[in-house]
């Protein structure tokens, strides 16, 4: 990272609405929280009255058993955007190519180009068929967004190999797979893993997440870790989110039942892409993409215009939510509910 490359590089946009009048769907933020977790934040304080501990061991416990690796692999971070940064900037130097998923996460490549690198763009749906040979890094976000395309384990499993083989780093961004039961690739050589718990736990304004990591990459992310990196609180209470197993099912519960149900509606009227996250990606097809955004606002709800993602031009995302807000952002999209 240089001086000219941070001035001169414009910011990824993304979704969420501050408008209070706006019930949004343009963020994939759980609407839920965890029972317990305010006052669990609250109890906090005390703690934050002094440095938070070095390395703080109960969180990297709770994150350990959350995606099933050694604590000892577990770097946190403050989100998983942090987690994110931190491995591109191990990974990548001047004049680097690194393989990025598009449409995706904006964020990747913006990294990449912060620090001199070249981003190459591949499709989702085939970015772990890939030859990761020539490139420094590989990024893959399973579920991707916007997509909400998933991998399958030995599909990942067998890309990591390769990108082993060819001494390329992979990230693994699995801001989105709590919302899904498929194992975490958290623990396997030369891979980077980064969690967040913004999305599941429905706490972006926390900035608490993770990274995982072996070997000399693990050494290498704990290095260049900052010291007391997360508040007391954010440690608190992330440990506390990662422990609540009867959430994270019931959670997992309603997205599925509650996407399906959003995306048989909406196919009535628009084309809708399946999906394993939670969200789905909407074709307006040659409706004004603009028109179809500021008519849900006018019905009170944000969604997201997703024509600034790279690759898309007649698309918007919209977020899962509770059954009745569901409801609302069908009334808003023109559909009846289903």
């Amino acid at each position: 990272m240089n001086l000219d490359r941070a001035t001169d590089l414009d910011r990824a946009p993304h979704g969420s609405s501050d408008d209070p009048d706006l019930l949004d769907f343009s963020a994939n933020t759980n609407p839920e929280v965890p029972d317990g977790v305010e006052e669990r934040y609250r109890a906090a304080f005390e703690a934050a009255r002094t440095y938070p501990p070095e390395p703080p061991a109960d969180f990297r416990r709770a994150a350990a058993a959350y995606v099933d690796c050694d604590p000892d692999a577990v770097i946190p971070t403050p989100g998983g955007l942090a987690a994110i940064r931190l491995a591109v900037s191990l990974a990548v130097d001047d004049g680097d190519t690194v393989l990025v998923p598009a449409p995706s996460f904006g964020e990747y490549a913006r990294e990449v180009r912060l620090q001199g690198g070249k981003p190459v763009f591949v499709s989702p749906e085939s970015i772990a068929e890939a030859d990761p040979e020539p490139h420094a890094l590989a990024v893959v976000c399973a579920p991707n967004n916007p997509t909400g395309d998933d991998y399958d384990s030995d599909s990942l499993e067998a890309f990591a190999a390769r990108c082993r083989v060819a001494d390329t780093t992979l990230l693994v961004d699995e801001a989105f797979r709590g919302f899904t039961d498929r194992p975490s690739l958290a623990g396997t050589d030369g891979v980077v893993v980064a969690r967040s718990l913004t999305k599941l736990f429905g706490l972006p304004g926390m900035r608490a997440g993770f990274a995982v990591a072996t070997g000399d990459l693990g050494a290498a992310l704990r290095g260049a870790r900052r010291a007391w990196n997360l508040s007391a609180p954010a440690l608190a209470t992330g440990a506390y989110c990662m422990r609540q197993d009867a959430f994270i099912r019931e959670t997992r519960e309603r997205v599925r039942t509650e996407r399906e149900r959003l995306r048989a509606a909406i196919r009535t009227r628009y084309a809708v892409e399946a999906s394993n996250a939670p969200f789905l990606l909407v074709d307006v097809g040659d409706r004004s993409v603009d028109e179809v955004v500021a008519t849900a606002r006018e019905r009170g709800v944000a969604i997201r215009d997703a024509t600034t993602f790279r690759g898309l031009d007649s698309h918007v995302r919209v977020a899962v939510r509770r059954p009745a807000e569901n409801d609302r952002l069908l009334a808003a999209l023109g559909v009846d509910g289903v």
